[in-house]
């Protein structure tokens, strides 16, 4: 194999300093301050949901309510779509306020399909925006991440407690 074509390759200095050139727009550095200021936000409010849940769900295993802890996790699972969508619209206000596109429809549906990562639309940026669909990508599926986990560590908790039944036979057993 022929590890001369490695050799020519750019510095990761030089290669940063020519895309920073190639968008020419200082306005882009706002941007990605603003994707990792709402990946902090979603965390945040993620944690606080799922916590919210555990909480809930072990005070009512602890006054044996069974069957209520779905509810909760069916209203944590909505109140993560709900932060989802609210991020879509920053997204989508940020673009309006950044003039990315004519339109306010137009743009509020790129963001949602770059948050996303659908891609289903076809869209001119200029060339100053080039990178903005990668940073709104890279923050949905970020964002997506923290709440799958979430949700898979709080289905972990319901599908962990013993059912009303078995829990009452084995309450009977102890007595």
């Amino acid at each position: 194999m022929d590890f001369s074509i490695f050799y020519n390759l750019p510095t990761f200095s030089t290669l940063f300093s020519e895309i920073n050139a190639d968008m020419g727009n200082a306005q882009i550095w706002l941007i990605i301050v603003v994707a990792c200021l709402m990946l902090t936000i979603h965390g945040v409010a993620v944690l606080a949901i799922a916590g919210a849940f555990h909480s809930l769900d072990q005070h009512m295993q602890s006054k044996r309510i069974y069957g209520a802890n779905f509810l909760s996790y069916f209203i944590a699972i909505l109140l993560i779509v709900a932060s989802h969508l609210g991020e879509i619209v920053a997204w989508a206000y940020l673009c309006v306020a950044l003039k990315v596109f004519p339109t306010n429809p137009q743009t509020f549906y790129f963001a949602g399909e770059m948050y996303t990562t659908v891609g289903y639309g076809s869209y001119s940026l200029s060339e100053s925006w080039r990178i903005l669909p990668i940073i709104i990508s890279f923050s949905g599926i970020f964002a997506v991440s923290m709440s799958g986990a979430a949700m898979y560590s709080m289905m972990g908790t319901l599908l962990g407690h013993p059912n009303q039944k078995n829990q009452s036979n084995r309450d009977a057993v102890t007595d």
